[in-house]
């Protein structure tokens, strides 16, 4: 029941304005015809009344009596100036010796035996009695003693007044059903106008939440129309225009920041390249003169070690600076290209790079060809084999499947690893941010591998996926149609 309600209940601000008024009113109109129907009621029965004491005993009395009129064979004189259904009955100890009502002929008609008995029962109190005899319907009566010791019951008849307020009622019903109707129109047209400024509001509120804002510059040119100063509409319209210079001042600093971060790690790692080439150089160097005797084993090893260090930080500026150019919208340079030959040479380099794993691979008997950036396809098959290699132990199974689906190419990497927890599966292509205990190994990782796979994808107009319950998958949808690859906005 209660589902039901909350189903029938009005849920837009009009619609709810509008049946409150309707049914304010409806209340009212009812109100109003019990009001009438009551007084009326009261009024015909007052009326009714008055008649029955005017009418007196005299046709109760007459009963016993045989009066026909010797003029008017088949009529009665104590019926003349008696109201046609006037009722008249004479009881004796208890029992009703005579009781007729008058036609409309001023014939007389006689009572029934069951309405006898209930006028048999009336209370003798000389007031008027709303009672309901068999045949006859429902009558107002008085009951007095007469003078020969007997009772006399004289009654008009409601059906008249029932039949006056049965009309009355169905012209107020009538009328006041037309008056909700035309009521409710106007209510409606004129809330509709009324609240069209708050519908524009609303419009602009909907077309800023569409516009994208989680990266990138952002402007919001559009403002609610305010209209008549004062009113409630106005009110709302100047508060969601001042949020929303608010809010495009707020996107504007975090724009500012974000191009200030970008300048600093684009300018951070061009001028981190030089001296990070200088020392792999001069390690390299130095390792070819390892043969001299004056070079210990430490040294040697130092000097190992400097140049395995120095290759590492070398990456992860490349990295950065890749990352870097995909931020700021560098386009792409797309290619038709056979995205198969990209998977099966990055395979092949993995399977020469960790023999200790088991590479598995799945190709169409088809080439697959898109429209793509070859270096960047190659870097994202190698990154994704690189991160199944770096965080599985040796023994792993790594499957590489490409396959057309639904109209998009589909490239997937999973492992029979140890998995990902779902807590860091929701994070993984974030920057930064680093593989759990159970799937590090000694060889580290620097956190921007699976990012950059995800902005490469994304520049392409592609999607990513990554599922850890069991093992790891990555999946990779790319669309299967030719179109232009650029980075985003």
């Amino acid at each position: 029941m209660r589902r039901l309600v909350a189903r029938l209940r009005p849920r837009t601000l009009r619609t709810r304005i509008v049946v409150g008024i309707v049914a304010l009113l409806a209340v009212g109109f009812v109100v109003i015809a019990l009001a009438t129907t009551l007084a009326l009621s009261h009024f015909l029965a007052g009326r009714l009344d008055s008649q029955l004491a005017a009418a007196g005993s005299r046709y109760s009395i007459n009963l016993e009596h045989d009066d026909h009129d010797a003029d008017n064979p088949g009529q009665f004189q104590s019926v003349e100036g008696q109201a046609v259904g006037t009722l008249g009955a004479r009881i004796l100890d208890g029992v009703v010796t005579a009781a007729a009502v008058i036609g409309r002929h001023d014939d007389q008609a006689a009572v029934s035996p069951e309405a006898r008995a209930v006028l048999a029962r009336l209370p003798i109190d000389s007031k008027p009695h709303t009672v309901h005899l068999p045949d006859l319907g429902a009558y107002r009566v008085v009951v007095a003693r007469g003078q020969d010791g007997d009772v006399l019951v004289t009654g008009l008849p409601l059906q008249g007044v029932h039949q006056t307020i049965g009309h009355l009622v169905s012209i107020e019903v009538i009328v006041f059903l037309a008056a909700l109707l035309v009521i409710g129109v106007a209510v409606a047209v004129g809330v509709r106008r009324t609240l069209r400024p708050l519908g524009r509001v609303a419009e602009t509120a909907a077309e800023i939440a569409r516009r994208p804002m989680g990266s990138g510059a952002v402007s919001l040119p559009e403002r609610a129309p305010v209209g008549a100063q004062g009113t409630e509409v106005a009110t709302v319209a100047s508060a969601v225009n001042t949020l929303l210079e608010q809010v495009e001042g707020a996107l504007q600093m975090r724009q500012a920041s974000e191009e200030r971060l970008r300048a600093f790690i684009a300018d951070a790692s061009h001028e981190l390249r030089t001296p990070v080439a200088v020392i792999r150089g001069h390690a390299e160097l130095a390792q070819r003169m390892s043969a001299s005797p004056a070079q210990t084993e430490e040294v040697r090893a130092s000097l190992r070690r400097i140049v395995g260090e120095s290759e590492r930080i070398g990456h992860l500026v490349d990295d950065l600076l890749l990352l870097a150019r995909l931020d700021a919208g560098v386009p792409l340079q797309p290619e038709l290209m056979d995205l198969t030959h990209v998977v099966l040479d990055a395979v092949a380099d993995a399977r020469v790079t960790a023999p200790e794993h088991s590479w598995q691979l799945v190709l169409p008997a088809e080439p697959l060809e898109i429209e793509a950036d070859g270096t960047a396809m190659h870097q994202v098959v190698a990154n994704l084999l690189a991160n199944a290699r770096t965080h599985t132990p040796p023994g792993t199974n790594v499957r590489t499947r490409l396959r057309l689906l639904d109209g998009q190419v589909e490239l997937s990497v999973s492992d029979d690893g140890p998995g990902v927890p779902a807590a860091l599966a929701s994070r993984v292509f974030e920057r930064f941010v680093r593989g759990a205990d159970a799937r590090s190994t000694t060889t580290g990782s620097s956190g921007l591998g699976l990012p950059i796979v995800a902005a490469i994808v994304a520049a392409h107009g592609g999607t990513i996926s990554l599922d850890g319950d069991h093992g790891c998958t990555v999946t990779v949808l790319l669309p299967a149609q030719p179109q232009s690859a650029s980075a985003p906005s």
